[in-house]
C-alpha cells in the first residue's frame, strides 16, 4: 500500500490526532531545543495534524511554516484544526525513491536554500528513499540550517521491531551510528543526537501485567524511560 493510502486511511478514523496526542510526551523536548529565530521558514516533514508547525509559530515566532505530508486527508485535516495563515500545508513525497524516477530527480517541492530549518517526527522511516531525501533536506535548507529528526522506531528499540508487522508501508530501520553516517553523506554535520524519554506515558504496578500488548512491566519501562525517542540533529554547512 502506498503512503497515500495508508495515512488517508488513518486519518478519516481521526488516528491523527492520536498520534499529536502520544508524540507530543518527547516532541515538546525537541521542539524546544530547536534554534528557531523570528520570522524563520520551516519544513514540518510528515507533518500529520500539523502540531509541531503551530507550536513552533506560537512559541518561537516562526514566520512561515510548510506542513508537507504525502496523504491528502492528513493535510486536509491538518489546514482544518490551523487558524494561522502563516502555516501552509503541502500534498507531496518525502522525496522519489530512485526505482521510480526516470527523466530525473522529483524531490521536495522547494527552491535550493529557501528554509531555515526542518523537522520530522516519526515519519522519516516512511521515506522511499531516505538518503535521497537527506540530501533533498540539505539542498532546500540555508547554510546553519538544521535538520531535528525524532523517531521512535530504530535498531536500538528492540520493543519497535514488530511495528511493521502492523503497517503496509515500507519502513526503514536505521540504527543510531547509521543516522549519523547518513546524515554525513548527505552533507549534514551532525550537531548532536541523543534519546529523550517519555517520561509522561503512564506505567502500571507490576501487578497490572500483562498490560496491553506488555509481558513484563519492565519492558514498558525500558521502552517509554530508556529508549524512548531518538533525536539526532544535522546542521548545513
Amino acid at each position: 500500500m502506498s503512503v497515500r493510502r495508508e495515512f488517508d486511511a488513518w486519518a478519516a478514523d481521526g488516528r491523527d490526532r492520536g498520534m499529536e496526542e502520544r508524540h507530543w510526551h518527547t516532541a515538546k523536548h525537541a521542539l524546544a531545543r530547536m534554534p528557531v529565530e523570528e520570522g524563520d521558514h520551516l519544513l514540518d516533514l510528515g507533518t500529520g495534524s500539523g502540531y509541531a508547525g503551530r507550536a513552533l509559530r506560537e512559541t518561537a515566532g516562526a514566520g512561515r511554516v510548510y506542513g508537507l505530508d504525502g496523504a491528502p486527508e492528513m493535510a486536509r485535516n491538518a489546514r482544518s484544526y490551523t487558524d494561522d495563515s502563516a502555516v501552509g500545508y503541502v500534498v507531496a513525497d518525502f522525496g522519489v525513491p530512485e526505482s521510480r524516477r526516470e527523466a530525473g530527480a522529483v524531490g521536495l517541492p522547494f527552491a535550493d536554500d529557501s528554509l531555515d530549518h526542518a523537522w520530522s517526527m516519526e515519519a522519516f522511516y516512511y521515506a522511499g528513499d531516505p538518503a535521497f531525501t537527506l540530501s533533498e533536506l540539505r539542498r532546500v535548507l540555508r547554510p546553519g540550517g538544521t535538520f531535528f529528526c525524532a523517531v521512535n522506531y530504530y535498531e536500538e528499540n528492540v520493543h519497535s521491531h514488530d511495528w511493521q508487522e502492523d503497517i503496509d508501508v515500507e519502513m526503514t530501520r536505521w540504527s543510531r551510528a547509521e543516522y549519523r553516517e547518513a546524515f554525513r553523506e548527505a552533507g549534514f554535520h551532525v550537531a548532536e543526537q541523543d534519546t529523550i524519554p517519555d517520561e509522561e506515558t503512564e506505567i502500571p504496578p507490576e501487578s497490572a501485567f500483562p498490560h496491553e500488548g506488555w509481558e513484563t512491566r519492565e519492558a514498558m519501562v525500558e521502552r517509554y524511560r530508556v529508549y524512548g525517542t531518538l533525536l539526532t540533529v544535522g546542521v548545513v554547512p
